[in-house]
């Protein structure tokens, strides 16, 4: 009978509990709520706005650029350097290649060797290999493989440092300053796991010999692992989108773009007279674009100029990439925006193009309202159905932006659907990385190798913990599985299933469909399974 007694009272306290905490979100539900999640609606309404806008834009010119603008060669001045038996080589200029390396065990052989087969005069061509490896066994092995080459009659030098300053740009700036480098007048960059093809410099070097006001040749990625599991068929598809659209468009109406890093060629006057290299955000590569554009120098992109790279095939790996390159274009937007409105050397129609459309739009609106419109607001209004978004916002525009992202990667279409659910998880990291940069955050200068892989694709169960990370793991071992959870995309996994559930049961619109989608695509994350997942 006692026991009875304390049960209903039990029963009753919790009751009570409950009645009061109903209570309560009663009271701030109205007046502070269904407000703020209209806020959210409305400027994440905005935002979409703006990214359909842009996307739009770059869908009409690039149609344009397909069919009635000229190829490059074209545009500008282009003859391929004759090769003279009675000049020999001297109608050649020098070219520097440099190939900034950090434990690159499984691809230096592949990277040094493609620099080493260029087709270009032996003694107009330097080769620079700059290796930062903490691992002494492949700095000997890096050594031996110049040592080789260098055995055969090429120009080939073994660089490295006593410290790491400045990461990638710290290397390519001491690179230059070498003695042998003052005859160079430009330099190609290649990442270890870039191939060039053999005729690459001669396709590309006529461009700058001819038109004085060039300061950059870039060329586009192609990807030797794309099909190893759908997680690398996701990256083509969005990397795809960035060289056949943005890279094109850029180039073809303001002859200006983000440099990508590596399979370029640079004028070193204008890397100089630009202020060279600087290790003040990740994106060291954009930094000097940027820099050299507002001096007036023009760049090209080279849509058929292709070279062969490697793509991030753990998602532990790209998730760091994606961490620096959305963290890097936001901290350096905000370190040059006014120096781009002050900027007297260039048009106020290409200050416009860079400032809202390449850095605004592209590199801050798209991830946020990726990830704050379909994974946080959206899910939001459903849970408080005072507030309800448009049609055109949540289904129309979403689904033309879509369409408009697909045209870069045709062999895809039919993973066009997963592909934004994989995204919208992509956006939480993005959209993260991008207030760090904003605000100048703890891991605003985080730099983590991308993991390269190499001819050990083939056999990754031999290529487990390899040397080649800055950010050195000092944690316990954990179990496998353990090891692959990622509890933020699980956290996220289990808000829209709920959401999904309750929009199940009292919706009206049908999103528990996505939202089911949208959670499951979380929990694959969740549970690392997207980079075992063959396309």
């Amino acid at each position: 009978m006692a026991d009875q007694v304390m049960q209903d009272q039990l029963m009753g306290a919790r009751g009570e509990i409950g009645g009061q905490m109903q209570l309560m979100w009663e009271l701030i539900k109205a007046p502070v709520i269904v407000p703020l999640v209209r806020l959210g609606v409305y400027i994440c309404l905005t935002m979409s706005l703006m990214l359909f806008m842009e996307r739009l834009y770059m869908g009409v010119v690039i149609i344009l650029v397909k069919l009635f603008w000229k190829k490059p060669e074209k545009r500008y001045r282009w003859e391929p350097v004759p090769d003279d038996i009675e000049l020999g080589s001297s109608n050649f200029p020098c070219v520097l290649v440099q190939i900034p390396m950090y434990n690159e065990k499984e691809v230096y052989k592949i990277s040094i060797g493609a620099a080493c087969n260029l087709s270009w005069p032996v003694d107009r061509l330097v080769i620079q290999v700059l290796d930062d490896s903490t691992d002494p066994a492949i700095k000997d092995m890096v050594e031996l493989e110049c040592q080789r080459w260098a055995g055969k009659g090429l120009n080939i030098r073994y660089q490295i440092r006593e410290n790491r300053v400045g990461y990638k740009a710290g290397a390519l700036k001491e690179g230059l300053k070498r003695s042998y480098v003052k005859d160079c007048e430009y330099v190609a960059i290649f990442d270890a796991d870039f191939r060039p093809e053999p005729d690459y410099l001669r396709r590309a070097i006529p461009f700058l010999m001819h038109n004085p006001d060039i300061a950059l040749i870039q060329a586009r990625w192609r990807f030797v692992n794309s099909d190893e599991c759908l997680m690398t068929r996701m990256q083509e598809m969005s990397l795809d989108y960035h060289f056949t659209v943005e890279q094109e468009v850029g180039s073809a109406t303001h002859a200006f773009f983000g440099f990508n890093g590596t399979a370029g060629v640079w004028r070193i006057a204008a890397i100089n007279e630009a202020g060279g290299w600087k290790d003040r955000t990740t994106v060291e590569d954009m930094d000097l674009a940027v820099r050299a554009s507002l001096r007036g120098w023009k760049f090209v992109y080279l849509g058929d100029l292709q070279v062969k790279s490697e793509l991030p095939s753990t998602f532990k790996a790209f998730r760091f990439q994606q961490h620096r390159w959305s963290c890097g274009p936001a901290n350096l937007f905000r370190k040059m925006v006014m120096e781009i409105v002050k900027n007297k050397n260039v048009k106020f129609w290409k200050k416009l193009y860079v400032i809202y459309s390449f850095f605004l739009v592209r590199k801050i609106v798209a991830h946020m309202v990726t990830f704050f419109f379909y994974c946080v607001v959206l899910p939001l209004t459903i849970l408080i159905p005072e507030v309800e978004v448009p049609l055109w916002g949540s289904v129309y525009i979403p689904s033309i932006i879509t369409i408009l992202n697909s045209v870069g990667t045709p062999r895809s279409i039919h993973l066009l659907f997963y592909w934004i659910l994989f995204e919208n998880v992509m956006s939480l990291h993005r959209t993260k990385a991008t207030l760090i940069g904003l605000l100048e955050a703890g891991r605003v200068n985080e730099w983590v190798v991308t993991e390269k892989l190499g001819d050990a694709l083939k056999n990754k169960a031999n290529t487990i913990d390899k040397p080649n990370s800055i950010k050195v793991a000092t944690k316990k071992p954990r179990s496998k599985l353990i090891e692959r959870m990622n509890f933020l995309e699980l956290g996220f996994g289990v808000f829209l299933f709920i959401c999904g559930c309750f929009d199940f049961i009292h919706g009206k619109y049908s999103y528990y469909i996505y939202l089911f989608l949208q959670s499951i695509t979380f929990f694959m994350v969740g549970f690392g399974y997207i980079g075992t997942i063959l396309p």
